[in-house]
């Protein structure tokens, strides 16, 4: 008994210095990443669906503003596949003021040409020419969105991709404006959470955000204002995903 409590005491220390030495290296690498990234940046956070903000981006989105960025968000759906649309649309505004997103830079697109399903193939077209009128109407340098692999695989988040390579490899962006994709992992990396550190490091090609504790808290705040998503099994992903605490993203 003695020995397990040892144990434990011996746990709690090392967990409480990886913290520390945890928090100190982000100090760090927010001032690498700003370097990259240049600060005060206006970027245009690209999503499929309400939760997504916070359930695959908060990393990103608080290192942003680690970093003074401008952030604003483009949702193409109210999320709406079971019904529960009006309701989506709420909790993204409310996990958006939890991020730190000023409520009048977030667009939510309510409409049949970009329903919330898995099944439906958006128009890469047509994406890239709402995305692309919402860049240049708010002066956007930086877009931020999903990779081919879409994180999940869903179809609707790989579309925003192909929306913006489509955009990229015309020539068609503003001048000055680049795009960053979230790197998806397999599924084994994505539910290891910090363990995934270490190899987010080794494979990061452009840029790496990896939240202190306090702002993971404020990360989990966020994804709990999505009430209408918390079954079982996201509860669990809260707890154990790396994209609640780290996004690798690279540069087209």
């Amino acid at each position: 008994m003695e020995a397990m409590w040892l144990l434990c005491v011996a746990a709690a220390v090392v967990a409480w210095g990886f913290l520390r030495v945890w928090d100190s290296s982000e100090r760090v690498k927010s001032r690498e990443q700003g370097e990259r990234l240049g600060a005060e940046s206006r970027t245009l956070l690209a999503i499929a669906h309400p939760d997504d903000e916070a359930m695959f981006f908060a990393p990103t989105v608080l290192g942003l503003a680690r970093l003074r960025h401008l952030v604003y968000l483009l949702c193409f759906s109210a999320g709406n596949y079971y019904n529960q649309g009006e309701t989506r649309k709420k909790e993204l505004l409310q996990s958006c003021d939890v991020l730190g997103i000023p409520l009048s830079s977030v667009m939510i697109i309510d409409n049949r040409d970009f329903p919330d399903d898995p099944a439906v193939q958006w128009d890469t077209e047509h994406v890239a020419s709402v995305l692309l009128q919402h860049i240049e109407v708010n002066g956007i340098n930086l877009v931020v969105t999903f990779d081919a692999g879409g994180v999940s695989g869903h179809s609707n988040h790989i579309a925003l991709y192909a929306a913006v390579r489509a955009l990229h490899s015309e020539g068609k962006l503003p001048k000055g404006c680049s795009v960053l994709t979230l790197q998806s992992v397999n599924v084994l990396r994505k539910y290891i959470s910090l363990l995934d550190l270490p190899l987010s490091r080794l494979h990061t090609q452009d840029v790496l955000f990896v939240l202190n504790s306090k702002e993971v808290a404020q990360a989990k705040r966020a994804m709990s204002c999505h009430r209408s998503q918390l079954l079982w099994f996201r509860r669990l992903y809260i707890l154990f995903s790396r994209y609640m605490r780290i996004n690798s993203l690279s540069f087209l």
